[in-house]
């Protein structure tokens, strides 16, 4: 039986990605936090392993105060040391290691694909960067290595169940000028995306995990509108969200514009192509 072991596995990607491995037959092991601070043992689960995924991370969507910022980097590059530990320690190594990252280590400035970007400079892009070449270090153990940057993803549940709430009691808007970009992926292509990767042993490095069509918060607010029958006529003023977020806002008011070159190059088909058809499929 083929085994992946996953942190992260009881959030809501890893909740996902746990059952569509088990329906084709894998067994499925979680690495807890706790498992994460003996090495010991999470060099055994990682010797078992045929694949590694890495979903761990506190929720970026969150006040950044300065004792918030050093749990989002433990929780980023703590648990991807730990992991590229143990693959060394292991006598057995895992064929997979498929680990995360995010859309904002892009800047905002124009579209971005995994050959043509300008990386951000801000606290999330450098975060992002440094988590990527900590996974990167499983490379030089032989071991293929794919990092997939998410978008948001839009699924029953998750980032879109808190985004639906004030719109089903007509207080749903755009956020700031609504102009920023709105990079998304739904949850079904994402899932199709790590069976594409596992099917397809000659592929590793970068992968944008990104609908072909990015949107606009105002685009998305209307679409969601629209789908459920409610008014959208209340915005959030970014001073707002500021307020609530302080540094932290600038995952909701500064949006990249993100294409999945590489996935598209590589033949992956995706469901769900626009907002309107992942809105559509999920609201109705």
């Amino acid at each position: 039986m083929k085994v992946v072991s996953i942190t992260g596995s009881s959030g809501f990607v890893g909740t996902n990605l746990k059952n569509l491995f088990e329906s084709i037959g894998f067994k499925v092991i979680g690495i807890s936090r706790s498992d994460l601070k003996d090495m010991q043992k999470l060099t055994s689960i990682i010797s078992s392993s045929d694949i590694v995924i890495n979903l761990a991370g506190a929720n970026i969507i969150n006040r950044w105060s300065e004792s918030y910022k050093k749990i989002l980097i433990a929780s980023r590059i703590d648990t991807t040391q730990a992991l590229i530990e143990a693959m060394h320690n292991a006598e057995e190594k895992p064929e997979l290691f498929i680990s995360t990252s995010a859309v904002g280590i892009y800047k905002n400035l124009k579209c971005y694909d995994e050959e043509n970007f300008d990386y951000e400079e801000d606290f999330l892009g450098k975060l992002c960067k440094t988590w990527e070449n900590e996974a990167l270090k499983a490379k030089e153990l032989d071991i293929r290595t794919v990092i997939f940057r998410f978008g948001i993803v839009l699924g029953k549940g998750g980032a879109l169940a808190k985004m639906l709430t004030p719109f089903k009691l007509g207080l749903g808007g755009i956020i700031g000028n609504g102009k920023q970009d709105f990079s998304f992926i739904h949850l079904d292509d994402l899932l199709n995306a790590y069976m594409f990767i596992y099917e397809n042993e000659n592929l590793d490095g970068i992968f944008n995990l990104t609908s072909p069509k990015s949107t606009t918060n105002s685009t998305l607010t209307k679409t969601i509108g629209k789908a459920l029958s409610r008014p959208t006529i209340f915005p959030v003023p970014e001073f707002v969200l500021k307020m609530i977020f302080s540094e932290g806002a600038k995952v909701l008011t500064d949006g990249q514009c993100v294409r999945p070159k590489r996935l598209l190059e590589n033949g992956f088909k995706f469901k769900f192509n626009t907002i309107e058809a992942a809105i559509n499929d999920l609201c109705n």
